[in-house]
C-alpha cells in the first residue's frame, strides 16, 4: 500500500488537501489506487477453507474505500470547480474507475465468498448491520451481472462505461450551455420591477466582462428573479425560452445546437438502461431500479403517483383558474403563458397576502440564517456546531465540526454561492463515511453541502451579506437534513453508515423533515434580521407567510407528479428503440395529468439532471414518496410542541432514523420512530389538500 503523500489524492492521513490538488495528480493517483485495490482483490479470490468477516470483508472494504474517497474528491471538484484541464483528466480516468467497479461487481469468486459467508457458521453471530451488508452485497452482485455468462458480462461492462460517459456528457452540456448564455440589457428602464440586489448582481456581472449595462445568466439566482419580478414581458419570455431550451435541439444559439444538444444523450441512456435490464432478465430498467428501494414495483409507484394526482387535481385546477383570471383582470395578460406564471403568481401573492417574496428576503441575511440553522440542530439533537479549519477548493467555502459532549461527531464543508464552473442546484455528498478503522479508531464522517445562492455583493464599496429567499432557506435546511443523516450516524460499518445502504426512496426523509422547521415561529424568528435595521421578522409578516404557505400547492404537487410519471414511464413502458419519441411520451403524460402545459419549444428533459446524470433514474418519485414519510414524522414533533417533550422526540428521531443509517430497512426505522406504518394524511394536511 502506497505511503506517498506528495500526491494529495494519495494522502489519507486526514482531511483532503484541496488547496494542493491539481489535475496532474489525478491519473497517477487513480492508477495507483486501482492497482492496489486489484492486488487485494486478487488475494481474496484465492480459495479458502473458511470465509470470515475479518479475513474477507474488512480487507476488501479498506482497499476499495481508498479508491472511492480519492475518486470522490475528483468528482466533487469536477462538479464545483470545472476547468478544461480537470474535465479532461476526469473524462480520461472515469472509464478506468468504471471498469474496476464493474469487474468487481461481476467477480464470481468474491460473489461465491459472500454466499459462503451468508451460509457459514459465523453468519448467525454477525451484528444486524453486518448481516444487512452481506445481504446487500449478494443483491448488488446479482444486479452487477455476476451471474451472467462471459459474453454477456463483457457487454454489461461496456454498457456501464457508456452510461457513465454519456451521463457525464449530459451534465457537461447543461453546465456549458448555462455558462455560455449571457443576456445584456443596456437600458435600466427595461428592468422595472426587478429587485435592486438582483440588478446589482447583474451590473457586477456586466462590469466583470467589461460591458456597460446589466447582464443576466441562466444561473438560478440570476434568471429566476427576472421571471418572478420583471414587468417587461418580452424580457421574461426571452430568458424563459433560453432556460427552457438549454442543451437542446431548440437551443437559442446555433452553436449550442451543434455542441450541447442532449437529445442524443437522452435516447442513448434510455437504450443502454433498457439493454442492461434485459441482460439481467428484467422487463425494463424501472424494475432494476426498484430492487433496492422501498416501492414494490413500477406499477405500485405509478398507482401512488396517480392517486396523489387525483387528490391534487381539483386544487391545481382551482389554482390555475384563479391565476389566469387575475392575470387577465389585474395585469392585462389576456392569455397567460409559461413566462408569465412566476410573475403573475408573485403579484397575486402580494395582493392576496399583502407581502412580497422580496420583502421577506430582506429578513434573511445569510449569516443570520446559518446561525439559526445551527441553533435548530443544536437544540434538537444535543450537539454543538463550531467553525473548524481545513484546506478548501474556493475562498467562499467554509468548514465546520459537529461535537457531542466535547467529542467530534462529524465535519462538513459549506459551499453556498453560485459561480461559473459550478454545477446547478443544491446537493449533499459523502466526503468520508463513518467506520471503525483498523486499530479500533472511529473514522468520523465528513460531508459536502453545496448550494447555488447569490453571493454577497458590493454596494457603494461595502460588501453586503447575501440575502436568501425563504425558498432558499428551505433548500439549505433540506440539504442539511441529508448532511445530518450522514454525520449523525452511529453505525460503524462503512457500507451501511449514514446514508449508505438507505433505500433511495427513503433517503429524502431527513432532508424533507428538516424543511418543516423553516415554518415554525419559535425557530424562524431567531434566524431573521432585517438587512438594514437588524429587526427580526415581524409576527404579522410571518402570519401572512403562513397564510400563503400552501399558495398554489395543488399546482406544485401536480408538477412534481408530472415529472415523476415522466421519469417512471420513460424507464418502464417506453421502448427507446421504437418510433415514438421522448417528447411524445412527455406530451402524453401532460395531456393526462398536467393542468399547465408548457409551450411546444420547452425541452425541460434536456437539463433534467436528476434522472439523466444524478442517480434518480426511475427514482424521481422518491421526493413525493419520502414526503409522505417526512410529513408523518414531523407530525410527531407537532404533537410534542403541543404538549409533549420536543427534546425527547428529537432524540428518538436521531436514535431511530439518523443514527441507524442503512443498517436496517427504512420502513422498520420509521415504525420504530412513529410506532406505526406511515400515513399520507399528514402530507395532505401540510399541503392544504385534506379538505
Amino acid at each position: 500500500m502506497t505511503t506517498d503523500t506528495s500526491n494529495p489524492l494519495l494522502d489519507f492521513s486526514g482531511l483532503t488537501r484541496f488547496d494542493a490538488v491539481r489535475p496532474e495528480h489525478v491519473t497517477p493517483a487513480i492508477e495507483q489506487l486501482i492497482k492496489e485495490a486489484a492486488a487485494v482483490v486478487s488475494k481474496l479470490e484465492a480459495p479458502a477453507d473458511t470465509v470470515t468477516w475479518d479475513s474477507f470483508v474488512v480487507p476488501l472494504e479498506e482497499a476499495t474505500e481508498r479508491l472511492g474517497r480519492a475518486w470522490g474528491v475528483v468528482n466533487h471538484l469536477n462538479n464545483v470547480m470545472d476547468t478544461p484541464e480537470l474535465r479532461a483528466t476526469y473524462n480520461e480516468n472515469q472509464p478506468k474507475v468504471i471498469e474496476f467497479w464493474t469487474a468487481l461487481g461481476q467477480n464470481e469468486a468474491l460473489f461465491a465468498k459472500y454466499k459462503a459467508l451468508r451460509h457459514g457458521s459465523e453468519y448467525d453471530s454477525l451484528s444486524a448491520a453486518r448481516k444487512r451488508i452481506v445481504e446487500n452485497a449478494l443483491r448488488d452482485f446479482r444486479l452487477g451481472g455476476a451471474e451472467l455468462p462471459a459474453d454477456k458480462k463483457q457487454r454489461f461492462a461496456e454498457i456501464q462505461e457508456q452510461q457513465s460517459a454519456t451521463s457525464t456528457r449530459f451534465s457537461e452540456n447543461v453546465l456549458d450551455a448555462t455558462n455560455d448564455y449571457k443576456l445584456l440589457v443596456e437600458a435600466e428602464s427595461e428592468l422595472a420591477g426587478i429587485p435592486e440586489d438582483v440588478k446589482g448582481a447583474a451590473r457586477a456581472s456586466a462590469e466583470k466582462d467589461g460591458k456597460a449595462g446589466w447582464q443576466f445568466t441562466l444561473h438560478f439566482p440570476s434568471y429566476y428573479p427576472v421571471l418572478q419580478f420583471a414587468d417587461n414581458r418580452a424580457l421574461r419570455e426571452k430568458i424563459y425560452r433560453a432556460s427552457a431550451t438549454k442543451a437542446s435541439d431548440a437551443g437559442v444559439m446555433f452553436s449550442e445546437l451543434e455542441k450541447w444538444d442532449n437529445t442524443g444523450n437522452i435516447v442513448k441512456l434510455l437504450k443502454l438502461r433498457h439493454e442492461e435490464a434485459q441482460l439481467l432478465d428484467y422487463a425494463n430498467f424501472a424494475e432494476v431500479s426498484l430492487v433496492p428501494k422501498m416501492a414494490q414495483s413500477p406499477q405500485h409507484v405509478i398507482e401512488f403517483l396517480e392517486d396523489l394526482a387525483k387528490r391534487a387535481r381539483p386544487f391545481a385546477e382551482n389554482d390555475l383558474e384563479e391565476l389566469r383570471n387575475f392575470a387577465r383582470d389585474e395585469l392585462g395578460i389576456a392569455e397567460m403563458q409559461s413566462w408569465d406564471v412566476a410573475y403573475a403568481s408573485e403579484k397575486l401573492r402580494e395582493k392576496r397576502y399583502a407581502f412580497s417574496a422580496q420583502e421577506v428576503k430582506e429578513y434573511f441575511p445569510e449569516p443570520k440564517v446559518v446561525e439559526g440553522l445551527f441553533n435548530v440542530i443544536q437544540d434538537l439533537f444535543g450537539v454543538r456546531i463550531k467553525p473548524d479549519d481545513a484546506p478548501v477548493w474556493h475562498p467562499d467555502v467554509r468548514f465546520f465540526r459537529i461535537e457531542r459532549d466535547g467529542q467530534l461527531v462529524g465535519q462538513f464543508y459549506l459551499d453556498l454561492y453560485a459561480r461559473p464552473g459550478k454545477g446547478q442546484g443544491a446537493w449533499m455528498d459523502d466526503a468520508r463515511g463513518r467506520r471503525l478503522a483498523t486499530g479500533g479508531i472511529v473514522q468520523t464522517p465528513v460531508a459536502y453541502l453545496t448550494c447555488n445562492f447569490t453571493p454577497p455583493a458590493s454596494v457603494d464599496g461595502k460588501l453586503q451579506p447575501s440575502l436568501f429567499t425563504h425558498d432558499e432557506v428551505i433548500t439549505l435546511f433540506h440539504e442539511f437534513g441529508h448532511g445530518l443523516h450522514h454525520m449523525l450516524t452511529e453505525v460503524e460499518e462503512l457500507s451501511v453508515s449514514g446514508i449508505s445502504g438507505v433505500e433511495w426512496d427513503a433517503v429524502e426523509l431527513p432532508s424533507q423533515f428538516m424543511e418543516n422547521f423553516c415554518w415554525e415561529w419559535d425557530k424562524l424568528q431567531h434566524m431573521t434580521a432585517h438587512v438594514k435595521t437588524g429587526e427580526p421578522l415581524p409576527r404579522a409578516l410571518y402570519d401572512k407567510m403562513m397564510a400563503a404557505k400552501n399558495f398554489q400547492s395543488g399546482m406544485q404537487t401536480l408538477r412534481q407528479v408530472e415529472f415523476s410519471l415522466i421519469d417512471m414511464h420513460l424507464h418502464y413502458d417506453f421502448d427507446p428503440n421504437m418510433q415514438r419519441t421522448v417528447q411524445e411520451l412527455i406530451d402524453d403524460v401532460r395531456k393526462h395529468f398536467a393542468v399547465l402545459v408548457p409551450p411546444a419549444f420547452n425541452r425541460f428533459q434536456h437539463s433534467f439532471g436528476h434522472i439523466f446524470s444524478g442517480g434518480y433514474a426511475a427514482g424521481y418519485y422518491s421526493y413525493k414518496w419520502a414526503e409522505v414519510l417526512s410529513a408523518d414524522a414531523y407530525a410527531a414533533f407537532e404533537e410534542a410542541i403541543e404538549g409533549g417533550d420536543l427534546l425527547e422526540t428529537g432524540k428518538r428521531f436521531q436514535r431511530e432514523i439518523l443514527a441507524v443509517g442503512g443498517s436496517r430497512p427504512a420502513l422498520e426505522s420509521f415504525k420504530a420512530f412513529r410506532g406505526r406504518e406511515p400515513s399520507i394524511d399528514a402530507l395532505l394536511r401540510h399541503s392544504g389538500m385534506n379538505s
